[in-house]
C-alpha cells in the first residue's frame, strides 16, 4: 500500500471535557497515513494523481474551525472519514496528541485505522 504521510501537524483545536479546555483553543499534534487509491502518480508525475497534503491540511483546519470536539477520539473518527471521503482514500490512519495535559508525559492521545466499506 503506498500512502502519503503528515508528521507532526500542530493546530489549534476546541477539544476536551473540563471547563478549563472549554476556555481555550488548544495545540493538538496529528499524525496521518493516507492510502493512495491507485498507483497513478508513479507514472503521471501528476500532483493531480496523488493526494495534495496541502488540501488535506485545509481540510482538517476548517474542521477545527467550524466544530468543537469533547474526547480526542471523536475528532480521529471525524478526520478519518473526511479523507475517506473527500480525498477517496481507501485507508486512513489518524494519530492525534494533546500536549501537556499529564504530568510526566509529553504527549497523550489516540491513534486510528479505517477503510473504506
Amino acid at each position: 500500500m503506498d500512502t502519503v504521510f503528515i508528521r507532526q501537524l500542530r493546530l489549534p483545536a476546541w477539544i476536551g471535557l473540563y471547563r478549563h479546555e472549554k476556555v481555550s483553543r488548544q495545540t493538538i499534534e496529528i499524525d496521518l497515513e493516507i492510502a493512495l487509491s491507485d498507483d497513478r502518480v508513479f507514472k503521471t508525475g501528476k500532483v493531480t494523481d496523488t493526494m495534495d497534503y496541502g488540501v488535506v491540511v485545509a481540510h482538517i483546519r476548517a474542521l477545527l474551525e467550524k466544530e468543537r470536539f469533547g474526547l480526542v477520539e471523536n475528532l480521529a473518527e471525524r478526520i478519518a472519514g473526511l479523507i475517506i471521503k473527500d480525498f477517496n482514500s481507501p485507508h486512513v490512519k489518524v494519530s492525534i496528541a494533546k500536549l501537556g495535559v499529564v504530568r510526566d508525559a509529553k504527549q497523550v492521545g489516540v491513534s486510528i485505522e479505517r477503510s473504506r466499506s
